[in-house]
């Protein structure tokens, strides 16, 4: 089984922490977060890894080497141009099996990334997405108005989402719609595809902890969570 890890953004949002080390070799605890996505995969059969590079790839490279520390098989495919997040998948295309995941590099979770493959093949779709419930609070008061007239005062309201937690596993027939070297992100290329007849399925994640960690406080709530419950994400 393979995985695409995407870990060539310049982590913007973590600045200045990324000035000079690239987003997915942020520590967790003493562990980079990266190295332990890493390891979750090999704790579920997925040795054969990919990682999409662009920002100080060379750092990346220098630590993960060819993975063999980790008991792994990594190759790097390295943009000369950011491609977005669906982008570098178009350059791979002689080098995936019938199905892989495609994941973000900066994420803590304990998703099982062998059920979602599962689930991918025996739905036999050409692209999964995980998903989890996210709360959304307002903190204003929201006003409905048509036609210049008040039709609702809501004070403060909280809403309830389907987000992305940015794991996807992909059909290799997704490549009827990707050009090579194209810059495209993934909403826009799972769109895209939805809108040619093709079956898009959803992988359920709220059993399993996410946490997307784009922010500097994301940064503190993931090392505090991962302290507290190491057993939970690093699996013996």
């Amino acid at each position: 089984m393979q995985a695409i890890i995407l870990a060539g953004g310049k982590g913007r949002r973590l600045k200045p922490f990324t000035y000079t080390l690239p987003k997915p070799l942020m520590p967790i605890g003493e562990t980079p977060i990266l190295e332990i996505l890493l390891k979750q995969l090999k704790h579920y059969g997925i040795r054969d890894i990919i990682l999409s590079i662009n920002h100080l790839a060379e750092i990346i490279m220098a630590f993960f080497g060819d993975g063999r520390k980790l008991g792994l098989n990594i190759r790097y495919s390295e943009e000369k141009k950011p491609l977005g997040t669906a982008g570098p998948i178009s350059l791979l295309k002689d080098k995936l099996e019938d199905d892989f995941l495609v994941m973000n590099g900066d994420l803590l979770t304990t998703i099982n990334f062998k059920a979602i493959l599962d689930q991918h093949k025996k739905k036999k779709s050409i692209a999964t997405i995980g998903t989890h419930k996210r709360d959304v609070s307002i903190d204003y008061g929201v006003l409905e108005i048509e036609n210049g007239y008040l039709k609702d005062y809501i004070e403060k309201p909280k809403y309830h989402y389907d987000v992305s937690v940015g794991i996807n596993v992909f059909n290799k027939e997704c490549f009827k719609y990707l050009k090579p070297g194209q810059k495209i992100d993934i909403p826009e290329f799972i769109i895209k595809m939805k809108e040619k007849g093709e079956e898009i399925s959803c992988f359920d994640c709220n059993k399993y902890y996410w946490l997307d960690i784009g922010r500097v406080d994301d940064y503190q709530v993931a090392n505090d969570f991962f302290i507290k419950y190491k057993h939970e994400f690093l699996k013996k």
